[in-house]
């Protein structure tokens, strides 16, 4: 599903009960990602012997077929030049989010199929390859 958060458009998928976030806009063209399909990972050792990795599955931009790890939005077709950009995202309850101080934190609610949780999205980009930034930056949840 897509969310609009901060002005931007949040793609949220739920990969066997874990949820992920990516930037709805494939960085190839700008399709919107979350209407893409996710699909096995396929290896081969030698030609005509192909392996379905059902336990990894890409992502695949629904007009051109790029592939992306929701994860972390690695591409695996152009993986040193092109990323999707991720965003975390936290299952919190309802409880804790209600009895929250005032603070920089907006929340909305999203109708999701989880009862009574709300989705908490981290506008930061996730970037494994460098270090935490110290500095607070603005935080919305859905």
């Amino acid at each position: 599903m897509a969310v609009e958060v901060g002005g931007r458009s949040i793609a949220i998928f739920n990969v066997e009960g874990r949820y992920y976030g990516l930037l709805n806009r494939c960085p190839h063209r700008g399709a919107d990602l979350c209407a893409g399909r996710f699909l096995p990972r396929v290896t081969a050792a030698v030609p005509g012997e192909y392996h379905y990795d059902t336990e990894h599955t890409f992502l695949v931009c629904p007009w051109h077929g790029w592939e992306f790890d929701v994860t972390t939005g690695q591409s695996y077709f152009d993986p040193v030049g092109m990323r999707g950009r991720p965003y975390k995202v936290d299952v919190e309850s309802g409880a804790t989010i209600a009895g929250m101080q005032p603070g920089p934190l907006r929340a909305e609610t999203v109708s999701v199929q989880v009862e009574d949780d709300y989705l908490v999205v981290d506008l930061r980009p996730q970037r494994p390859q460098r270090a935490q930034s110290a500095r607070t930056e603005k935080q919305e949840t859905v």
